[in-house]
């Protein structure tokens, strides 16, 4: 993976003053972990969300803070979805030469032929998967190709997922990643509004209430 590096500073503004700090172009945050004592910290807005936004829940984000680079993954974003904005973002200090639990996407390409002749329908049961391994040998996602679904009924399974020796995954085998379906249009809609759902999927330490 290519190398995230995002600038931060200690910060001394807190609690229900932190919505005057991002007002003057700050981005406020926490870093928390392994041998490592929880800093309240502040990056500068545009450039830390630009960067924040690509980075996915299992990639090495390097926090420079007090002139030393520090490997982190980000455990939760907290987000203003009206504007399309972060609002504080929770890192974990982790160490390069020991194994973390993490969770990774799972990104769906292809196209189903019984999808496109037969009207199947994708239902994508899993959209990410928990695994182990050493922070830099955590994918930033799995890409499952679903062009070989041909018929209804049929599914991918957490074992055809291609993963290295240097990680193991935390699911049962057998659970299904995707599945193609012929149910009604009402079902589906349903199943769509179920997994568009929005939620914090990475959770960290709670800091601060949020406030614009």
């Amino acid at each position: 993976m290519e190398k995230v590096l995002v600038e931060a500073t200690r910060r001394t503004v807190t609690g229900k003053q932190v919505g005057a700090l991002r007002r003057s172009g700050k981005l406020p945050g926490v870093m928390y972990g392994h041998n490592f004592e929880p800093a309240a910290i502040e990056m500068d807005f545009r450039s830390a969300s630009r960067i924040l936004k690509k980075a996915s829940q299992s990639q090495i984000v390097t926090i420079v803070l007090d002139g030393k680079e520090l490997a982190t993954l980000v455990r939760e974003r907290q987000m203003d979805y009206i504007r399309n904005e972060f609002l504080h973002v929770d890192f974990q200090v982790v160490s390069l030469t020991e194994k973390i639990r993490s969770k990774v996407s799972i990104e769906l390409v292809g196209v189903s032929p019984a999808v496109k002749d037969l009207n199947g329908v994708v239902v994508h049961e899993m959209t990410e998967i928990e695994v182990e391994g050493l922070p830099q040998d955590l994918p930033e996602k799995y890409s499952v190709d679903i062009s070989g679904l041909t018929s209804l009924g049929q599914s991918i399974l957490v074992s055809a997922l291609k993963v290295s020796d240097e990680i193991e995954i935390l699911h049962d085998l057998n659970d299904v990643i995707v599945v193609i379906t012929g149910g009604a249009v009402e079902e589906v809609e349903e199943v769509t509004e179920a997994v568009a759902e929005p939620e914090v999927i990475e959770r960290g330490k709670k800091e601060e209430e949020v406030e614009d």
